[in-house]
């Protein structure tokens, strides 16, 4: 529930209690005896989604601007006309001037802002340079990206350029940050006793993750931007979801920043993919999402130019998510050519196995070699294979071209096969 509390003007107080007493609903009025203008304080309780109509009453039977509203939340109302109340007001969104305020609060200062993304990266890059899953999870309970995504949305929606222009800015500088900070960490880190001498990102798995991202990443990014919506205009557990928002973000613009450190353009190249389509996806979701719940600007001119900007902005990020999931695309694509080599060579290796060709010589897979970029640079998989065979025994001749021909004909590809052979004895 919330009590709407309005600082009425002198003379204005009549017109106030006609509009409620036409809208139905319970009010009292105190007298008002201090400075400021003002003659009372009518207090009225009304459920959430009852607060926006209750205003809009308001604005039309001539309560002016000079005027206080305060929308506080009741914790706990004791009354039997609370349930009737509650049956007056359909929906469950939260009115458009209480959606404004937590989108202001949610995108703190600047200083704390920066402050904490500063930190939240500094753990993030921790936890891909250790391959920890929960520490990156951790620090995403500190990232506050969730504020800014929102604040975006709502200020398209609701005609408030100020607070869309405040988010946007918020989020470009915050990724940057979150880069620059990485980088900053890598170059710090590497060559020192912190990493394993010849230390590699690309072959750590949580870093991995983030460079070779697919289509199903835009799933995170759509979602993430949906549930922070609905925890916003409902109130619900906006944590949570701030940590779905921030992991889409912190972590590949990490990767980003350790990507410039170790000095690989490709990391840079798809983890600053990914985070650009996740970036553009929240947004998209929190704007069609808010605009199809019904908010709306106070007045009706600006009702036309926050559809136009809608459209402009929709039509952007559209556009520009497809052009980039060109690139999501091609990963999938590369990842899938890759997988499907390496299983073929398995499976090729167990039937050659039992094939009664070979007699008691047994294939076991060692190695392969073939990363979804090499799908596209045309580089010929690279394969090392173990074979077994009893001591004693002679291998058959030509036996490294015998494999190859056997995985070219599964593969489809022209790999480079390595047989090492070893002599080996197994118990009954």
């Amino acid at each position: 529930m919330r009590l709407v509390q309005v600082l009425v003007p002198v003379g204005e107080r009549e017109l106030v209690i006609d509009a409620l007493e036409r809208e139905g609903t319970a009010f009292a009025v105190t007298e008002e005896v201090g400075p400021g203008g003002f003659e009372a304080i009518v207090s009225v309780p009304v459920p959430p989604n009852g607060v926006e109509p209750l205003l809009e009453r308001l604005r039309e039977a001539g309560l002016d601007e000079d005027s206080y509203t305060v929308v506080l939340s009741a914790e706990t109302v004791v009354s039997r006309q609370a349930e009737q109340l509650r049956r007056q007001f359909s929906g469950t969104r939260i009115s458009r001037e209480e959606l404004q305020a937590r989108a202001r609060e949610l995108a703190p200062e600047r200083s704390t802002y920066l402050a904490l993304l500063v930190l939240s990266t500094v753990i993030a890059t921790a936890g891909l340079l250790l391959n920890s899953a929960a520490t990156i999870i951790g620090a995403m309970v500190v990232a506050p990206l969730m504020g800014p995504a929102l604040a975006a949305s709502v200020g398209v929606v609701v005609d408030d350029d100020e607070l869309a222009a405040r988010g946007v800015r918020f989020q470009a500088v915050g990724l940057l940050l979150v880069v620059v900070t990485a980088a900053l960490i890598g170059i710090s880190l590497r060559g020192t006793v912190l990493l394993p001498p010849g230390f590699d990102i690309t072959t750590v798995p949580e870093i991995h993750e983030r460079t070779t991202p697919g289509v199903l990443s835009l799933f995170l990014a759509l979602g993430s931007g949906a549930a922070g919506v609905v925890s916003l205009t409902r109130n619900v557990g906006s944590v949570l979801v701030g940590v779905a928002i921030a992991v889409a973000l912190v972590p590949p613009a990490a990767t980003v920043g350790l990507g410039v450190a170790w000095g690989h353009p490709l990391v840079v190249v798809t983890a600053g993919t990914l985070v650009l389509v996740n970036l553009l996806s929240i947004n998209l979701t929190a704007l069609l999402i808010l605009w199809l719940s019904g908010y709306r600007p106070q007045h009706v001119a600006g009702t036309d130019r926050a559809l136009e900007a809608l459209r402009s902005r929709v039509t952007v990020l559209v556009v520009a998510i497809a052009v980039l999931s060109l690139v999501l695309a091609g990963v999938t694509y590369g990842t899938y050519q890759s997988a499907a080599v390496e299983h073929d060579v398995s499976s090729e290796l167990e039937a050659m196995s039992d094939d009664p060709l070979f007699e008691d010589l047994r294939f076991h897979e060692v190695a392969v070699e073939y990363e979804p970029v090499d799908v596209y640079l045309g580089t010929r998989p690279d394969v090392t294979v173990l074979v077994e065979r009893p001591p004693g025994a002679d291998e058959p001749p030509e036996l490294v071209e015998i494999v190859r021909e056997r995985l070219q004909s599964a593969t489809g590809t022209d790999p480079r096969v390595t047989v090492e052979l070893v002599d080996s004895q197994r118990s009954a």
